[in-house]
């Protein structure tokens, strides 16, 4: 009979603090907001994060060797033109469908996620997001909660 060996849960499981961000800006603009206010480097990651065919999130990323942290900002929506057969006057129109990274949070634009193994304190961080004139607001989301947390593992 041979051993079964199970990894557990907890082997995978990442340390990451989360942090969504209202603001009308394009992601472009926002990344250069972020290099210019936290001293980083964000550029665009050579492949976007696709959930499904019709699921794909553009998003940036930078490694921050300094302190050993790896950040990535992304959108949390995603409108994908999307070709549905249709009878009717409207046959070759295409339809268009949003989409959400995490559902839960529809109202958030982007969310920031920064993996670590120390401490991180990211009151000092959401303060700094806020003084970015077209940031509507930045807060701190607590990611075990999340329902569709999976989807932030990349």
């Amino acid at each position: 009979m041979a051993a079964v060996h199970k990894i557990s849960g907890d082997f995978y499981e990442e340390s990451f603090t989360l942090i969504a961000l209202h603001s009308s800006m394009q992601d472009y603009s926002i990344v250069y907001a972020l290099n210019m206010v936290l001293n980083s480097s964000f550029v665009r990651a050579s492949k976007d994060l696709e959930l499904s065919e019709y699921k794909s999130f553009p998003f940036f990323e930078w490694q921050d060797d300094q302190h050993d942290r790896y950040w990535t900002l992304i959108a949390n929506k995603s409108i994908k033109k999307e070709l549905l057969v249709r009878d009717g006057l409207f046959q070759d129109e295409p339809s268009f469908a949003k989409h959400y990274l995490v559902p839960e949070y529809k109202e958030v634009d982007y969310f920031v996620k920064i993996e670590h193994d120390d401490d991180l304190d990211s009151s000092f961080l959401v303060k700094d997001l806020l003084t970015i004139p077209k940031i509507i607001t930045a807060y701190s989301l607590d990611a075990d909660t999340l329902k569709s947390r999976n989807n932030l593992i990349f």
